[in-house]
């Protein structure tokens, strides 16, 4: 009966992100009720493996108690404190400072958002703000990469470079531009790493030239690109193109939204490229999604040419909840948390994670295996040799997402039938083994719909 009224309540009052509302109606809420480790419980009492950690950002996994007593903690001694009027609490310095110890090279100095859209929304203001403190205003073009995701804000939205994202917003905007991915599993050049690498660089170089080098602000890349299918690119591509945008005086933002905090084995990805960006975006794993919290690094050359163009002025970028102490509290729980031992449990599981997804290659559905960590994607095809997606009559994103929840799986299923996976870093061995034995269940079934067979015959 509970379960019941909650779905009317939700039918007629909660907006749902990215969905299609209509649908969500018909078929209405599924409700979470609790959830232990990587299990989550549904309203119902089905438990089910929660193998893509909420949205990518349960990294500690579930029910961790310490992080629990953190946020409590501070909430009895401190709910609230404005970082304005030079206020602040001992948690968000406290956290500001480890951060900077952990962080690439000289990202030194740290500005707290409440999540990864206004993390990214913030590099744009401050990046603009850079450039006319240097008396370079002109420099306000800015570049990203086709099937990146770097939020949905209203500016955001148009460096993420996924259609759905902008159909019917009005975006990108003039001044946001594109470069085509590393994608090596549909990549016009082929896969072969450094040709890929050469590609890219080539087309950075193009997009510069085009926009003019004078004009040209920044370029956004995600270590790993997430939302748009969990594609991985060939070692030392982000380094390779980072080497263009210093030769240009080009800012570098890597957006470690999903990347960082253990997602792909070390507390960042940019340290396995051996990268110091100009900006760093984090999000999710900081909390482990506990609470919301974002944190945009700055390096100390874009946080002093700020501070000194700004003279006594205040920058004018801030928001109500930046700094907040509870989650900092609890970003400061996690830290201790990953450091303690779950990146090492992190390593071992996606090494279990990768290892189980590959030997799913001689499945007839699965086209690609790809991954790092416990960051991971199987792309399924009806024709291995031609790469055929299956088809949208198989309604993939939908219909493979029933099966999974059917089979007490939790994962990420994309429209274009690619399976993502990101589950917590605490995962035992039987959990992942649960995670692999349900996905082949799910692919089985799969391979019965009507609507793939028709379209492996064809």
């Amino acid at each position: 009966m509970l379960a019941n009224s909650l779905i009317e309540l939700d039918r007629a009052h909660l907006v749902h992100p990215f969905s299609c509302y209509r649908s969500h109606e018909e078929t209405g809420v599924r409700v979470l009720k609790s959830a232990k480790g990587a299990t989550v419980t549904d309203a119902s009492g089905k438990s089910l493996l929660d193998g893509f950690a909420g949205l990518w950002c349960v990294n500690a996994g579930y029910g961790q108690e310490s992080v629990v007593e953190a946020a409590a903690k501070q909430l009895r001694e401190l709910p609230y404190a404005t970082g304005y009027f030079g206020l602040g609490s001992e948690p968000a310095i406290r956290l500001a400072a480890r951060l900077a110890e952990l962080a690439p090279g000289d990202l030194n100095h740290v500005y707290f958002t409440l999540g990864g859209s206004d993390a990214v929304d913030s590099t744009i203001r401050f990046i603009r703000y850079y450039y006319h403190v240097k008396g370079t205003p002109q420099k306000d073009q800015f570049i990203s990469v086709e099937y990146g995701y770097h939020g949905s804000s209203t500016a955001g939205s148009g460096l993420t470079a996924i259609p759905a994202f902008h159909a019917g917003f009005g975006v990108p905007y003039d001044w946001q531009h594109k470069i085509p991915s590393h994608y090596a599993y549909r990549n016009p050049v082929g896969s072969d790493p450094q040709t890929i690498i050469d590609a890219s660089v080539a087309a950075l170089r193009a997009k510069i030239a085009e926009l003019g080098a004078d004009r040209v602000a920044a370029f956004y890349a995600e270590p790993i690109q997430g939302s748009g299918g969990v594609l991985v690119p060939p070692t030392g591509w982000l380094k390779a193109l980072h080497a263009v945008c210093k030769e240009h005086d080009i800012l570098f933002v890597a957006d470690e939204v999903i990347t960082a905090f253990g997602r792909t084995g070390p507390l960042f990805a940019c340290d396995e490229d051996d990268l110091v960006p100009d900006f760093v975006t984090t999000a999710k794993g900081l909390t482990s999604g506990y609470v919301p919290m974002g944190a945009v690094f700055m390096s100390d050359h874009v946080y002093n040419t700020i501070a000194d163009g700004a003279g006594k002025a205040p920058v004018g970028h801030g928001y109500t909840y930046s700094a907040h102490p509870v989650s900092a509290a609890v970003g400061l729980e996690c830290l201790r948390l990953y450091e303690e031992g779950l990146l090492e449990n992190g390593r071992k599981a996606g090494k279990r994670l990768m290892e189980g997804l590959r030997s799913l290659a001689d499945h007839p559905l699965v086209g690609d295996i790809r991954g790092r960590g416990m960051l991971a994607a199987v792309e399924l095809v009806t024709d291995k040799e031609r790469k055929t997606p299956l088809p949208a009559a198989a309604d993939p994103g939908r219909r493979i997402f029933d099966r999974a929840w059917a089979n007490g799986l939790i994962i990420r299923a994309f429209n274009s039938g690619i399976l993502g996976y990101a589950p917590p870093l605490c995962c035992t061995e039987d959990d992942i083994d649960g995670i692999l034995e349900r996905t082949r269940m799910t692919l089985d079934q799969t391979l019965e719909d009507k609507d793939v067979r028709a379209a492996m015959k064809r």
